[in-house]
Order: structure tokens, then C-alpha cells, then sequence
């Protein structure tokens, strides 16, 4: 482990001779390079992102709403190459920062997708599975909380610090950085629900009290937060509140993909609560199939007309206006058929608990898929009706937007 932790010192400081002295010596550069930079770093996040959501730990609601942000700054930090040009001191600088935001960057994709709990020294008496000491940890660590107290508007930092003294099980720190970074943006349900579970790992793995406020903050921001759901539902548990904790970890159950691990993780509570694992926000006794529907017409902006193909896949489908996501009905047509008439009833629902029936309003959809898949891609066509109430006819649904 030892020559491995070696090597990959060598690497990093070899990768940085080849970016940090040209940018420092060459002030007209500057800003193309650190534009590069930045563009490797946000492709990263983003496929980590990706990953999240494949694995389930991530709801769509969530990812969307991240990767919007970070388009966003990578947006804000590009065109920035011009005042660094005309300054050969911002450009110095911009190396130094670059030559600390490589290793910081390492260590924030590896708190991400790597074991970083190996590294405590409870989990390893030497060096962790990456070749990592809990004493080289905590030195990066520190570094880090060094550098919050230069920078202590940068939220993100406070959040990795955070995450860091909790892989460290310091989790007084850790609900320290999170209530500084809650501070600066107190209405980030995910930023809440992490600051809730670190503080009550602190107070002694209790969230009863100041957590389950600031769970109720974020769920209050983000209904369909997975995590912050979980844990409400197991504060509500913890009170002796069943019931309470089921509906919970339903409306959890309702945004996770069906097959992740968390999902079963969370089946599992509920048949510990002495539950069933319906979908959250459906009735316990659904009204007969057939009972309700919805018809209209969907129509293609002409603007989108000449990228529809007569083979693509046409989804148009229902879904709760307030509630879960999941599809109520669902009707597959071509791009041959467009523009068309469709109607929806319970008889296409995809579970018998999750059906036009159950909710009151709802919203209709369609997407034209080039690959065939029900989840948008990147150069689908979609549109959506404002919120109907069930039972309405001459629904108009026209296709005007491409999924970027």
C-alpha cells in the first residue's frame, strides 16, 4: 500500500508539473487552460451524477435539479480566461488554486463513489483499500477546514467538509460545517438532510428534536427528497409511530427505482413496521378499473416537426400533479401517428395501487424517444399539459421542447 500511495503522489505531482508551470508562465493561456480544467472536472461530476442515479441513490427529481446546477457554474466559471490573460498575478494564482483543487477534487469524487469508511481507523490498522492513512486522511482534512476559513462563503466546500469529519466520525464538526453551508443556502433539501443526519449522530443517533425539524424543512423544499424521507420515517418509527413511518418510506419507495438496493432497504422497514410495500399516496381499497380516464390530443410544435422520425417511440402518459412520479397510465404510439387522439384509463396503469383513480389532478405528458426508452435522453422532444382534473376531455398536449 505504501508504494502505492508513492506512485500515486508521483502521478499527481507529475500531472501538475504539466499544468501548473505553463499556466503560471504563460498569463495569455491562462484562461483557456483553467476553461479546460474546469470542463474535465464538471464531466466528471456530472458522470457521477449519472451513476447515482442508475444505482438509486440519487431520485430524478434530485438529479435534474444538480446537474442544472452545476451547468450552471460551469456556464459562470467559462469566459473567465480573458481577465486572467490580461493579469499575470490572477494566473499565478490560478495555478496555486489548481494545484490545490486537484488533489481536493480527488478526495471529493472519492468521498462520492469510493469506501471512504475504510479509511477510519476503526476499519483499517494501516492503510485503507486506496492507500490512504487515516492520518494522511485527516491531514487533507485539515487542509481543507484551512481553507473554509479563507473562503467561508463556498458552500459546497462546507459540504465536503462536512461529509469528511463524518467519514471520520467526528460528527460534532461534521453537523458544524453542515450548519454553516445550511446557513448560506437553507433551502437545499439535500444539504438539510445531510446536516439532520450528522447532527443526530452527534446528539447520540437520535433524530428526535432540532434533526427532525430540519427534516421537515426539507421536505417542506423537496417533497420527494429520498433521503430525507428515510429518515423522517425513521424518526417517526423511533416515536413508536408505524403508521406514520410506513407513509413515510412509501412516498421513499414511490421515487426510487424498484430494483435498487435502497429500495429494498426500504421494503424492508416497512415489513419491519408491519406494513405493506404499496406505493406511496394510493388508496388502500382502488376504485374498479376503468372507472376514470382522460382524453385529448397531442400535437408537435412545427418548429420540432422535421426531427420526428415515423419509427420513434411516442409515450404519452398521466402522473400525479401532486405525488409520486411514477406513471398512472401510459400509451405507446409512433411518430407516424402524431398528431393524435389518446385517451387514458386505469386499465394502463402500471400497478394496480397506481392508477388515474387514485388521484384527483394530474398532469399528461408525451415525449417522442429515439431510443425507445420511457426515461427522457438527450434529444428527446417533449410537452406537457398544465394540471387537469381527472375526467377531462379535449386535453391538448403539444410536443415544443428538446430534452438537452
Amino acid at each position: 500500500m505504501t508504494l502505492f500511495v508513492v506512485l500515486g503522489v508521483l502521478l499527481i505531482a507529475g500531472a501538475l508539473l504539466f499544468i501548473v508551470p505553463p499556466l503560471a508562465r504563460r498569463a495569455a493561456s491562462a484562461g483557456a487552460s483553467r476553461d479546460a480544467v474546469n470542463v474535465a472536472v464538471y464531466r466528471d461530476q456530472l458522470r457521477e451524477l449519472e451513476a447515482d442515479l442508475r444505482s438509486g441513490t440519487l431520485a430524478p427529481d434530485q438529479h435534474d435539479k444538480a446537474r442544472a446546477e452545476i451547468e450552471e457554474r460551469l456556464a459562470a466559471d467559462l469566459g473567465k480566461s480573458e481577465a486572467a490573460a490580461q493579469a499575470p498575478a490572477s494566473a499565478r494564482r490560478a495555478a496555486l488554486a489548481l494545484g490545490l483543487a486537484v488533489p481536493v477534487c480527488a478526495l471529493a469524487i472519492y468521498l462520492a463513489v469510493g469506501t471512504p469508511r475504510a479509511l477510519s481507523p476503526q476499519a483499517q490498522a494501516g492503510a485503507g483499500p486506496h492507500g490512504m492513512t487515516a492520518q494522511q486522511f485527516e491531514t487533507m482534512v485539515g487542509r481543507l477546514a484551512a481553507r473554509m476559513k479563507e473562503n467561508p462563503d463556498d458552500v459546497e466546500g462546507w459540504m465536503m467538509l462536512g461529509r469528511s469529519y463524518a467519514v471520520l466520525g467526528r460528527f460534532p464538526e461534521s453537523s458544524a460545517a453542515y450548519a454553516q453551508a445550511v446557513a448560506r443556502e437553507p433551502n437545499d433539501a439535500q444539504l438539510l438532510a445531510d446536516y439532520a443526519d450528522s447532527l443526530a449522530m452527534a446528539q447520540g443517533r437520535t433524530l428526535q428534536g432540532e434533526p427532525e425539524k430540519l427534516l421537515k424543512r426539507a421536505l417542506a423544499a423537496d417533497p420527494n427528497n429520498v433521503k430525507a424521507l428515510v429518515l423522517a420515517g425513521t424518526a417517526a418509527f423511533d416515536r413508536n409511530d408505524k403508521a406514520g413511518a410506513v407513509r413515510l418510506w412509501q412516498r421513499a419507495l414511490a421515487v426510487l427505482p424498484a430494483e435498487s438496493e435502497m429500495a429494498q432497504r426500504v421494503r424492508a422497514s416497512i415489513a419491519e413496521a408491519g406494513g405493506q410495500s404499496q406505493v406511496a399516496g394510493a388508496p388502500k381499497t382502488p376504485k374498479p378499473q376503468g372507472s376514470a380516464r382522460v382524453s385529448g390530443t397531442v400535437k408537435v410544435d412545427p418548429r420540432l416537426a422535421g426531427k420526428i422520425a415515423p419509427d420513434d417511440t411516442v409515450f404519452i402518459f398521466a402522473r400525479a400533479a401532486e405525488g409520486p412520479r411514477m406513471p398512472l397510465a401510459i400509451l405507446r404510439k409512433q411518430g407516424r401517428d402524431l398528431p393524435l387522439q389518446f385517451t387514458l384509463d386505469d386499465s394502463m396503469a402500471m400497478a394496480p395501487q397506481m392508477n388515474l383513480s387514485a388521484f384527483p389532478r394530474v398532469v399528461i405528458g408525451a415525449r417522442v424517444s429515439k431510443s425507445s426508452n420511457a426515461s427522457a435522453q438527450p434529444g428527446d422532444l417533449q410537452g406537457a399539459s398544465a394540471p387537469i382534473t381527472v375526467g377531462s376531455e379535449r386535453v391538448d398536449v403539444t410536443i415544443d421542447t428538446e430534452v438537452r
